[in-house]
């Protein structure tokens, strides 16, 4: 108990204590206050003794130890324990410190799993667990440096349970101070005791764990496990499923830093539904966890993984290197992207794009194929990874609750961590994070001293010349924004370092390299060894040495005078003139729409003697890992649609991209070996950036999917929980442009304005919604295809659709050329492909169709032609698109003789031109799906204004808007068109534009019409075919109020209507039976539409059983009359002279 006693002035409160050897102290008082008599107030008994020192001093003066007692056999024995306990202690400590020289290192240690453990259930991965379990399992093992703090306090407090028996005897001593004392010396040894302990336990937790108080922690242990047995379910055996790897895959796949955490990512999936993984660009998550869950039998019971991408390149390249990597046939490793798969019933792992896992939830909700489902690079958070993400929150715990529990795992490689863990309503319990450190290897990045703005391809062009002519082999990768900067620049380095001397438009193509170009190039290659003698290779700078060092503070925004690091020592002009044959440079273009077998030239190996060089736009910026980059460039934009939420109007704008994305593109140099990335921007444009790229689900019109979701019986979208929500205004277009088109009911106009408010967001989906929401097109084509089967313009819609749906079908011939020969090829081009499209457009009512006939006309060409690539080359048709449309078409055909099977559709590979006929069809089917986008051309008063030469005015935008010079219309210029979209380039160009007649807009579009009261003359008239009200109507347009010519048209609902009605009956004109007794009427029937004809009682009595039966067309009188024979009976014969009741009575009714 000696830590108790030292408190505050214990000395003081000890001397106060009666003591039985006091008598020399009091004496020592007297003589302190012998003249007394000069102090006054102070006698004997006052207790204050002031100099309180001197009683110090002489108490220092005596020897320190000279009354104290030998100490009890008790008392030795008690010090020489703990004498020796500190003996061990230290000789611990100088082990210890011995074997800290040779131990691991922690990163090291922590990959290590101790053999001792295996099969006893302890996990390297805790999951988070509930206060009562804590409890429960309170003293239970774990791998962890808390338990080895509980150990030490244990220790601590077995310590103080014998300084309390040593007290205890010690306080029956007479003698206090050898007590005091003895307990300082016991305080002392304490102390070292505790400090040697705290020194070690953060070093040595897990030895302490091991060896201290063995016996008591294996009594514990057993406690323990004998309560686990009671309270947890009896363990189920390890299920491991083994795969062939060959020695060279299984020695790569050992590299990787994901394989590292093989363990805590399985354990983390079997005690968690969801979790999220993080992993670094390389670390090998893509092509590992798959395997990792497959060999946990995950793949077994006859169900599938599934994973998705968001782009189809990287789903198929994926699957092939996975089954390449597990030595397994494409059977069992599968994919599957929009028109192509080789899915089958033996498919164990399969990869897809998101959107076909999409369409798979609407057909089986719960995807009872699934046992698995990962979510791959959601940092590019595309608009079906959003939804996905959502629904799979859902459909994950509902599986679970069925007893057919399926795992979630989202993946990335740079993640807004906090949108999926900190989100309530995605995920209640938020899911684990685990992280996967390191890149493959380390990538050294460089930023410029000066961002250029407008040049940047120009930047990009000389860092790269640089990296050619000075550093060490290795491929490099370039960053722009957009196909016609990536041919561009292509050119510009083919000519500065030609792959073969006089034939660089065919140099890419050919593979092999003559020995003569391989002496010069190892020639060069010696020379270039001789001119770069100081690269520290060690420290990857990447620069000769008077260079690196600029280079290396060019990250730290040392503002001196001097270019960027890397920049071109001689002038730009003369760069592009001097060609350097000797080093040449295998130059590819990258970018998705490029042709397939173009994409797959870059993971070839390049010919020999040449370095590789890929030009890319941001689609090489994800999972694919093409072999031998070294060097990356990054221009640091990157190209995307913005929409204008209010008008639809898309354009591309080239933005700064993100800190992620920057980050994923540096990745890139880090795949095979260490690496370098170039930035053609400052540090300090890099901290402006934004940390992570927007999802895209906030920047784009959201109608296909609020249709998806609504057939997936989510009425309440706005309720869904997406990881980033779209704008409720955008939600709130897309339900208006959807109930538009009829896919959606319209909400109540009347009633409470909150209740309105709220029905506007949740409205029920209808027939015709469902039917559209099984194309896999956007809602306004979905309309079109449904309206197709009129006239048997099926197969034309079909055709149409197709093409609108797949972009850029025509060649940009208008890029500019390499040479002089190129420049004549590409003019020859241009004027054929203007001839095809004049011959495709057509003559008459079929040019009217306009941009639409071009697409239905070059793809029945193409198709009669086989669809060869030589025709596409031919016509200037992009072979790529042309395949994609062949495709699109054959599964459009089978959704709609899914839908509607009576219409037997087919793909017809000689489908004829449509006749006059079907095309004025086809031009409405087409106004009828892109009512909202109508155009109309600018009248009189517009004019007075230059700018609106020639330009049409649409309903939502001001400006003026054009059709394109390539239309077939440009010369036209009827006075409504319709639109596909508008892209804001110089001006504001409609695209896909056909031209339709002013009196369909009423007739196609009444939900955007504004319809004035019916036109008295021509009258109102019944119609005996469809058995209603007819008449005359004019309207105007939407907002903008443009006169629309009267036509005919349903009468409108009212008393009015009614009033027609009954007159109508009256005359024998509804029912022809009582024309007979029209002559005999006691009063003209047109008395019923009078103002005054409430005055008669018979008008009254006849109009009120029809109003109260809401009876105002044939079909609805007849089913009256079916139910009730007697009604209108004793009304209409008012009208009559009592004479012909009987005759009435007996006829009636009369059908």
């Amino acid at each position: 108990m000696g830590k108790l006693r030292k408190k505050h002035n214990w000395k003081g409160r000890q001397q106060s204590d009666p003591q039985p050897s006091a008598d020399e102290e009091k004496t020592e008082v007297v003589v302190e206050l012998k003249d007394g008599s000069i102090l006054k107030g102070l006698d004997e008994s006052n207790a204050l003794v002031l100099p309180s020192s001197k009683s110090k001093k002489n108490k220092s003066s005596l020897p320190p130890i000279s009354k104290k007692k030998p100490l009890t056999k008790k008392q030795k024995k008690e010090l020489q324990k703990v004498l020796e306990r500190k003996e061990k202690k230290a000789q611990r400590a100088e082990i210890l410190a011995k074997l800290a020289e040779v131990q691991l290192p922690e990163s090291e240690l922590k990959l290590l799993y101790t053999t001792s453990k295996l099969g006893t259930g302890e996990k390297l991965y805790q999951a988070k667990r509930s206060a009562d379990e804590v409890k429960d399992e309170d003293s239970g093992p774990k791998i962890s440096s808390v338990s080895g703090a509980n150990r030490k306090r244990k220790w601590e407090d077995d310590d103080d349970d014998d300084d309390e028996e040593q007290k205890a005897e010690e306080s029956s001593d007479v003698d206090t101070s050898s007590d005091e004392d003895e307990d300082e010396q016991e305080d002392e040894v304490n102390n070292t005791t505790d400090m040697s302990e705290c020194k070690e336990t953060s070093s040595v937790c897990q030895e302490t764990k091991r060896e201290v108080k063995v016996e008591q922690d294996g009594e514990k242990e057993k406690k323990i496990s004998d309560q686990e047995k009671v309270q947890k379910k009896p363990s189920e055996p390890a299920i491991f499923i083994p795969v062939d790897r060959s020695p060279e895959v299984q020695e790569a796949r050992l590299k990787l830093p994901v394989l590292a955490e093989e363990q805590v990512i399985m354990e983390a999936v079997r005690e968690n539904p969801s979790i999220v993984i993080c992993g670094e660009t390389g670390s090998g998550k893509t092509t590992q966890v798959p395997q990792f869950l497959y060999e946990a039998g995950y793949a077994s019971d006859g169900r599938m993984i599934g994973i998705t991408e968001p782009r189809r390149v990287a789903a198929v390249s994926m699957s092939h290197r996975v089954a390449k990597e597990m030595n397994l046939p494409t059977q069992v490793v599968s994919y599957q992207i929009r028109y192509e798969g080789n899915v089958t019933s033996d498919t164990k792992i399969k990869f897809m794009t998101d959107g076909v896992l999409l369409k798979e939830i609407q057909k089986d909700f719960l995807l009872q194929k699934y046992s698995a489902i990962i979510i791959d690079e959601a940092h590019e958070r595309s608009v079906y990874t959003d939804i996905l993400i959502g629904l799979l929150s859902r459909i994950v715990p509902l599986r679970n609750k069925k007893g057919m529990p399926m795992k979630l795992l989202i993946m990335s490689a740079t993640l807004r961590v906090e949108d999926f863990t900190e989100n309530q309503r995605l995920f209640r319990t938020p899911p684990p994070v685990i992280k996967v450190d390191a890149r493959q290897f380390p990538v050294t990045i460089h930023f410029n001293k000066r961002t250029p703005l407008e040049d940047y391809t120009g930047e990009a062009f000389h860092k790269t010349c640089k990296i050619h002519r000075m550093l060490p082999p290795g491929g490099i990768l370039v960053f722009l924004t957009g196909q016609a900067e990536v041919h561009s620049l292509c050119r510009r380095l083919r000519k500065a370092f030609p792959f073969r001397k006089g034939n660089t438009a065919t140099a890419e193509d050919e593979e092999a390299e003559t020995s003569e170009a391989m002496r010069k190039f190892k020639k060069a290659k010696q020379k270039k060894t001789v001119s770069l003698p100081r690269i520290d290779l060690d420290n990857y700078s990447a620069l000769p040495v008077d260079e690196g060092d600029e280079d290396r503070e060019a990250g730290i925004g040392d503002e001196e005078d001097g270019d960027s690091d890397l920049d071109l020592g001689d002038d730009p002009a003369d760069a592009e003139e001097k060609a350097d044959g000797s080093i040449p440079l295998y130059v590819l273009p990258l970018y998705s729409l490029l042709a397939p077998e173009q994409q797959a030239k870059v993971f070839r190996p390049p010919p020999p003697g040449t370095r590789l060089c890929i030009i890319a736009t941001n689609v090489a910026e994800t999972s694919l890992t093409i072999p031998g980059i070294k060097y990356v460039v990054d221009c640091g934009r990157v190209k995307k649609r913005f929409y204008d939420k209010v008008t639809g109007v898309s354009s591309f704008k080239v933005t700064w991209t993100s800190q992620a994305s920057a980050n994923q593109r540096a990745g890139r140099a880090g795949r095979t070996e260490p690496g370098h990335c170039y930035r053609l921007y400052s540090s300090a444009v890099f901290g402006d950036f934004t940390l992570f790229s927007e999802a895209e689900i906030t920047r784009r019109p959201v109608e296909d999917l609020v249709l998806q979701m609504k057939d997936l019986n989510i009425e309440k979208v706005v309720n869904f929980p997406f990881p980033t929500p779209p704008s409720t205004e955008a939600l709130v277009a897309a339900e208006q442009l959807l109930v538009s088109l009829g896919a959606l009911e319209e909400p109540p106009c009347t009633g409470r304005l909150k209740d309105m408010q709220r029905a506007k967001l949740s409205c029920p989906i209808t027939p015709l919604g469902r039917a559209m929401a099984s194309f896999p097109v956007a809602p306004r084509y979905a309309k079109m295809l449904a309206l197709g089967k009129q006239q048997d313009c099926l197969p034309y819609v079909i055709a149409v659709v197709a093409a609108m749906t797949v972009r850029e079908i025509f060649e940009d011939l208008d890029r500019p050329a390499r040479s002089e020969d190129e420049s004549s090829k590409l003019h020859q081009r241009r004027a054929r492909l203007t001839q095809m499209r004049r011959l495709w457009a057509g003559q008459g009512a079929s040019l009217l169709l306009g941009d639409l006939m071009i697409m239905l006309g070059a793809v029945g060409a193409c198709e009669f032609a086989g669809c060869t690539p030589r025709f596409c080359e031919n016509s200037g048709l992009r072979y790529k698109a042309m395949v994609e449309i062949r495709k699109l078409r054959g599964q459009l055909t089978n959704a709609v003789n899914a839908v509607c099977p009576e219409v037997g559709v087919f793909v017809d590979p000689k489908m004829t031109p449509p006749t006059e006929h079907q095309v004025v069809c086809l031009r409405q089917i087409v106004l009828a799906g892109l009512g909202d986008h109508l155009a109309r051309r600018a009248q009189g008063e517009d004019l007075v204004d230059p700018k609106w030469k020639n330009a049409y005015k649409t309903p939502l935008m001001d400006e003026p808007v054009f059709i394109h010079p390539n239309s077939a219309l440009f010369k036209t210029l009827p006075e409504f068109v319709v639109y596909q979209e508008i892209m804001e380039t110089s001006k504001m160009y409609m695209r896909g534009v056909s031209a339709v007649e002013a009196e369909w807009v009423p007739q196609f579009l009444p939900q955007y019409c504004h319809f004035g009261s019916p036109l008295e003359s021509p009258s109102p008239w019944f119609c005996s075919s469809t058995g209603t009200i007819r008449c005359h109507r004019s309207s105007t347009f939407f907002r903008v109020g443009w006169q629309l010519p009267a036509v005919e048209m349903e009468y409108p609902e009212g008393l009015e209507r009614y009033r027609l009605f009954a007159k109508f009956l009256l005359e024998g004109q509804v029912c022809p039976a009582l024309k007979k007794h029209s002559s005999h009427l006691l009063s003209n029937p047109s008395i019923m539409l009078k103002t005054w004809a409430k005055l008669q009682p018979r008008t009254e009595a006849f109009l009120g059983p029809l109003v109260s039966k809401k009876v105002d067309c044939r079909e609805a009188l007849h089913s009256v009359w079916k139910t009730e024979e007697k009604f209108l009976l004793t009304a209409y014969c008012q009208w009559l002279p009592e004479s012909v009741h009987q005759e009435v009575a007996k006829s009636w009714p009369p059908l």
